[in-house]
């Protein structure tokens, strides 16, 4: 059983910065795929970035490339998307998501982490963020 909780979400202005955190607890400590979704009424979710908790291996949708930032503190036990200059279109319900175990090998094959939500079985409740023009 893995649990996530998200926080930070907001309402910025075009350009602006925001840093959205996931705290994850589970019952043992474990190499799994992490990363934040987004959705927009009448949209499909849709992978932002992605991270492998054990060797890292970030990846990003592309239209926020440069612009995002996913990171983890292990220590803390905490996932997070440093978002800057964020525009109107980034506008969504934000969600952290976890994949179940997954080994350095499996994963090293591609050195990424799935961005399809399929990959994913644990999820938090969201956060929103709404961005102004």
């Amino acid at each position: 059983e893995v649990q996530l909780v998200e926080s930070g979400g907001g309402s910025v202005e075009a350009g602006g910065s925001l840093r959205l955190s996931c705290v994850v607890s589970e019952k043992t400590s474990s190499s799994r795929c992490m990363a934040w979704f987004r959705q927009s009424p009448g949209k499909e979710r849709e992978g932002v970035a992605t991270i492998y908790t054990g060797s890292s291996w970030p990846d990003y949708l592309a239209s926020v490339k440069g612009r995002f930032t996913i990171s983890q503190d292990n220590a803390k036990n905490t996932l997070y998307l440093q978002m800057n200059s964020l525009k109107p279109e980034d506008t969504a319900m934000y969600y952290c998501a976890a994949s179940p175990e997954m080994s350095d090998f499996v994963v090293g094959v591609t050195k990424t982490c799935p961005g399809v939500e399929h990959e994913y079985h644990y999820w938090g409740q969201g956060t929103q963020v709404t961005v102004s023009s």
